[in-house]
């Protein structure tokens, strides 16, 4: 790796293999962008079962794909319960070469509201640099990156087959929360064995600072229900003599936070890791204006705020959260209903960091909520499945610098490392796995991913498939190298 110097100091670098990658990623761009344009059009919306024929079809267009690409061994998995997800492999010429497992998805997110697109979502749209449609980001434009990206290797190096064994793995129920991920890497774990995943569902800091992620944060979704009674009742004949469920799930909520924004479940920040000291600095080194976040990132907010301390990528990246995603209960209809509501329910999201678990912050919360329900009202906690853990790869381990490297290669500029502040299914891919996983994408924070009018810098895919290529050839090397007797 190139140390903490990276950031003054450009490393040498074979322009013979630099242009060789990169000429071919440019020599097959025009298909690239046609073959990701005609993906787009199939509306594989996973979390509505009236699409499962889509996401179906979607599965199919990637294998056909991947046939007409030359992959040896290609696999739709549709015999349920999950929606079809799609392998693939192609042996390296060499048995010994490593194994490395690409990973990503091909379902994508519900439409909705639709009168927001200025086109309709699943008829891209080619406007100036950008291909525009739902899907063209998250994730369809980054596995068509890395198909692309084996087909310049390929063509680079002048070989018939990858410099590594290279294995595909495609799901489609990602945006539902990968409900049965555990169940297919229990059940298909030996053909997904691997030395390497490389996740590819991640994005840059900026176009013009490139970056390579480190991890992401888990979440954990919770609701919580607050019942008085069975029934509404008169505000003047029963209020203030018995509890109103509002008001008690309000004062829970607001007991939620103190005054500086940290949490108050006992013993919620025990298992916090702090980033290093290397991983902060280059955080610090990233641009950062912050009228120019909130307007690209804050949805309309005035300002920033967060737990003091620590910075506002270091607030999203590596610091946790509890956030009220909605508050429900009572008359919210015209004009009034004077009633106290039977019942009221908040929906809770925290998003975790290393070395925090999900079932542990569930304990917490139960705790948290016992404390805070009042005599007269019955709490139900209700978590939305088992929870994402956390997961991060520090900057010196070795896969990171290959892919430090190879992002270097192909943006031409300093490189720094950051994490993101999302949450996916990397920690189970890697324990189920046992193997590094490392992060290689080429989208941007502000593409607009699960809202109208999705987008995709086309120049930063073609970036993100050389830096692929030059991956796999540079994996390769070091493995030849190391038996090399010296």
């Amino acid at each position: 790796m190139a140390g903490d110097s990276r950031h003054s100091e450009r490393p040498e670098r074979p322009e013979r293999a630099t242009t060789a990658e990169r000429a071919a990623v440019a020599a097959l761009s025009d298909s690239f962008v046609a073959g990701l344009c005609e993906w787009i059009r199939i509306p594989s919306i996973g979390v509505d079962p009236a699409h499962l024929a889509d996401v179906r079809r979607s599965a199919g267009w990637l294998a056909d794909r991947l046939t007409a690409d030359g992959w040896p061994e290609v696999e739709v998995w549709d015999e349920g319960p999950a929606l079809p997800a799609v392998y693939a492999c192609w042996p390296a010429q060499d048995p010994r070469a490593p194994t490395v497992l690409v990973y990503g998805h091909h379902d994508v997110q519900p439409v909705d509201p639709v009168e927001k697109w200025h086109h309709s979502p699943f008829e891209p749209q080619i406007v100036g640099d950008e291909i525009r449609g739902r899907g063209a980001s998250d994730d369809k434009g980054q596995v068509a990156m890395h198909l692309l990206a084996v087909k310049a290797h390929l063509e680079a190096t002048g070989q018939n087959a990858p410099g590594v064994t290279l294995k595909l793995f495609v799901e489609g129920e990602e945006e539902s929360g990968s409900p049965h991920l555990r169940k297919l890497l229990e059940d298909r774990g030996s053909r997904l064995e691997c030395d390497l995943v490389v996740f590819t569902d991640t994005a840059l800091h900026e176009r013009d600072a490139p970056t390579v992620n480190t991890g992401q944060r888990g979440v954990l979704g919770a609701e919580i229900l607050f019942e008085g009674g069975a029934d509404d009742v008169h505000s003047g004949r029963a209020g203030g003599a018995i509890p109103n469920p509002a008001t008690a799930l309000a004062k829970l909520i607001a007991a939620l936070h103190d005054e500086d924004g940290r949490i108050q479940l006992d013993g919620f920040y025990d298992d916090v890791k702090e980033p290093s000291t290397k991983e902060r600095e280059d955080y610090a080194a990233l641009p950062f204006d912050e009228q120019d976040w909130l307007r690209r990132n804050g949805g309309g907010a005035q300002a920033t705020r967060g737990e003091p301390g620590y910075t506002t990528y270091e607030r999203l990246w590596v610091r946790p959260t509890a956030e009220v995603n909605g508050i429900s209960g009572g008359y919210t209809g015209p004009g009034f209903k004077t009633i106290i509501p039977a019942n009221a329910t908040a929906k809770i999201s925290f998003r975790l960091v290393p070395d925090q678990h999900p079932a542990k912050v569930k304990e917490q919360l139960d705790r948290f909520v016992e404390r805070h329900t009042p005599e007269g009202i019955t709490a139900t906690v209700t978590i939305r499945g088992e929870g994402v853990p956390p997961y991060a790869i520090s900057p010196d381990d070795p896969a990171n610098a290959a892919v430090h490297r190879a992002m270097e290669l192909a943006f031409d500029q300093p490189v720094w490392f950051a994490r993101a502040g999302g949450s996916g299914p990397a920690a189970l891919l890697q324990q189920k796995l046992g193997v590094p996983l490392v992060y290689l994408g080429a989208t941007l924070p502000d593409d607009r991913v699960h809202a109208p009018n999705e987008r995709v810098v086309v120049p930063l895919l073609l970036k993100g498939a050389e830096a692929a290529a030059h991956l796999w050839r540079m994996l390769a090397e070091a493995e030849i190298a190391k038996r090399v007797p010296r």
